[in-house]
């Protein structure tokens, strides 16, 4: 056997072994990116305009499994209330236990006197809403609004209860880092509520799953495509040396 072709077998043999590796690498990514996300998120169809132009109607998110107590101001929660209906409901916390929520000094939502700039609401303004006197969100719950002002079935429609309109941490089902369907992405981060107390949430791990899903996916496209490449490549070298040993 000449030095050249026992080269070439070795070559063949290391490609094989690094071939294996990436693909089963991509497959530890490529699934397991598929399986943390499951267990982290949880999908949701929302079923009206009352959040747009954030989400839509019919729109497909994501919302991260997380316990109420840890939801911030500014935050899209799913949540469920069986005073507010039957279905999950998708909403923007506003107000946390102890916050005192008005609307509107000019033209914005307050919260504590602060006025909250918020730039994903349609034209950036809080005007559209016909008021909010000036409520106290009770300890332990949460404040709502729609991000479409005026016709969102949000707190605003319930300040007349016991509990201003407030909703209850234990009854958040998920907060929603991005609509899946269609791809429209992460959601804005909304920046205006960051100067309260308790600043705002940082997105989950929904990017790293990402990440990890692309990366599986195209080791095993590499690892896979690596041999019939490899054989092309030995099969072309082979007939360019049949000459030369003639």
């Amino acid at each position: 056997m000449s030095r050249t072709r026992r080269t070439s077998e070795g070559h063949g043999r290391a490609g094989s072994v690094l071939s294996g590796i990436a693909v089963a690498l991509g497959c530890v990514l490529f699934l397991g990116g598929f399986v943390w996300g499951a267990v982290v998120y949880q999908p949701y169809t929302v079923p009206t305009d009352s959040m747009s132009p954030t989400i839509g109607a019919g729109d497909r998110v994501l919302a991260q499994r997380i316990d109420g107590s840890e939801i911030k101001r500014g935050d899209v929660v799913v949540f469920q209330d069986k005073s507010w209906g039957d279905m999950p409901l998708v909403k923007r916390v506003v107000g946390i236990g102890g916050d005192r929520v008005a609307c509107c000094t000019d033209g914005k939502l307050t919260v504590n006197g602060k006025k909250i700039e918020e730039p994903y609401l349609q034209g950036g303004q809080s005007a559209s809403i016909t008021g909010i006197k000036s409520t106290t969100v009770p300890a332990g719950r949460l404040f709502f609004l729609g991000d479409e002002r005026s016709g969102s079935l949000d707190s605003t429609v319930h300040l007349d209860d016991i509990q201003h309109g407030s909703v209850a941490r234990e009854a958040v089902k998920g907060r929603v880092d991005a609509v899946a369907w269609p791809m429209d992405g992460m959601l804005p981060t909304p920046t205006g509520f960051e100067q309260l107390p308790g600043g705002i949430s940082q997105p989950g791990p929904l990017k790293p799953m990402l990440t990890a899903v692309v990366v599986g996916a195209f080791l095993v496209l590499v690892g896979a495509a690596y041999g019939p490449i490899a054989q092309r490549a030995r099969r072309s070298r082979t007939r360019s040396a049949e000459p030369a040993r003639a």
